[in-house]
């Protein structure tokens, strides 16, 4: 799961998708990072523990780590949280055919094919509970998607 920061969205979605591979009882590994690097070593923001925290999951553990291109190798599907920062993956990539791993978040979604998570960050506290609802169901149809 990436996004710009790794400390809004990603964090979001490496808490939500934990919870429910556990749920599931399956065997994956799931991991946040951001393309910008600039919040290294942070914990979450506030707002998103607090969301995650109204539902059962605790992230305040999770701390901020910069995505690299080692990443293509560690992980068999990445996942883009926005359009630029696919892009921003894109130049990363060490070629063409890495980008393979890449998927866009919510195209995980019928209904949100090419849409980026809207980035909570820039407002109050107000824009973190709709965030949440909507990473919530991507991490639901993913766990649908490859659960065997």
């Amino acid at each position: 799961m990436v996004c710009l920061g790794n400390i809004c969205r990603s964090p979001i979605a490496e808490g939500v998708m934990k919870y429910k591979i556990e749920l599931n009882r399956l065997d994956w590994t799931v991991a946040s990072s951001g393309t910008n690097g600039l919040h290294t070593g942070e914990f979450p923001h506030q707002y998103a523990q607090k969301v995650c925290m109204q539902h059962g999951i605790d992230i305040s553990n999770q701390r901020a780590k910069k995505f690299g291109v080692e990443d293509f190798q560690r992980y068999d599907v990445i996942y883009a949280m926005a359009t630029d920062v696919y892009e921003d993956i894109r130049r990363i990539a060490p070629n063409r055919a890495a980008m393979n791993k890449v998927k866009l978040f919510l195209d995980e979604l019928s209904d949100k094919l090419g849409q980026s998570v809207p980035d909570p960050w820039y407002g109050d506290e107000s824009g973190y509970l709709p965030v949440y609802n909507l990473i919530e169901r991507a991490c639901e149809a993913i766990i649908c998607k490859y659960q065997k």
